[in-house]
């Protein structure tokens, strides 16, 4: 059977990735994990977990910055290994009040050279784009924390002259957690770029997906990719992997709606209003979780 998504594993764990791989081939899908999304916080938590280097009596941290960017290195470097025709998002890092567009390109160009199938995170910011304006004509870029149509709307402008694929991300989870269907900005955004010629948009990439529903519609709006946390995976695997049939209705009860928005894309992207309470939150939380270990 052929997806009418693509799949990606949201985490950082390989031995994770490499299951998750199995699953779906299992599963009698045509492939199985076409990608990994990763992000700092989880990147840190494992490192933290797995190395045990929080001094347990003073709470204070015991490595540098540098070997947290080395593991965050190895770690998509081995989950490059288990799918390499997959492609995998690894993000910029840095505090948010001062991560200026220099600073992301330096980083974007030092991570691909990590893997040859690295696809590089910039966040839906003013800063964010103007990288991405530049870096998608050097490689792959993904727009993390999207949270409304019209940052999608300045993803598209900004990333005309993309030499390499341009995904943008729409964290529907979190919209959700705030009593916003977040679904309606995937629905929004895929609505938008339906009459762009497919090599010429940014393929929509459904993030922070929390239920078996949210992949139910991810899949039946025809969102280029969905990526789902291992556990999710399982969730679905152990419902028999259902599909939405073509009458699927999302219900979504107590969810405010998003409404779609008529939006011109024959602007400057610089007209796009990207501020967006939830992009600077995610931005701050990264970070936080990065720098509680580092010294």
């Amino acid at each position: 059977m052929e997806l009418p998504s693509k799949i990606f594993i949201d985490g950082g764990d390989p031995a994770e990735t490499h299951e998750a791989d199995e699953l779906l081939k299992k599963a009698g899908f045509l492939t199985g994990v076409t990608g990994q999304t990763t992000n700092p916080s989880l990147i840190a938590k494992r490192f933290a977990r797995e190395s045990g280097i929080m001094n347990q009596e003073s709470g204070k941290p015991k490595v540098s910055s540098e070997n947290l960017i080395d593991y965050y290195k190895k770690t998509v470097q081995e989950i490059s290994r288990i799918i390499p025709e997959g492609a995998i998002s690894i993000q910029v890092i840095g505090d948010p009040a001062t991560l200026t567009t220099e600073d992301m390109l330096t980083q974007a160009r030092d991570r691909m050279s990590w893997i040859p199938n690295g696809v590089v995170k910039f966040p839906a910011t003013t800063a964010g784009l103007a990288a991405a304006e530049v870096f998608c004509q050097e490689g792959p870029v993904n727009i993390t924390l999207t949270f409304s149509q019209e940052q999608a709307a300045a993803v598209y402008v900004a990333t005309k002259a993309h030499n390499y694929d341009v995904y943008v991300s729409p964290f529907v989870g979190r919209m959700d957690d705030r009593g916003e269907n977040g679904m309606d900005v995937v629905a929004n955004i895929t609505s938008m770029y339906r009459y762009i010629e497919v090599m010429k948009r940014p393929k929509v990439l459904t993030a922070s997906v929390r239920t078996v529903a949210h992949i139910l519609y991810a899949l039946w709006l025809k969102s280029d990719v969905i990526t789902i946390p291992f556990k999710l995976l399982k969730q679905w695997e152990n419902e028999g992997f259902p599909i939405p049939p073509k009458d699927f209705i999302y219900d979504a009860p107590g969810l405010a709606e998003i409404p779609y928005h008529e939006l011109s894309l024959d602007v400057d992207w610089h007209e796009f209003d990207l501020t967006h309470d939830l992009t600077d939150i995610g931005l701050k939380k990264f970070w936080e979780d990065w720098k509680v270990i580092i010294q």
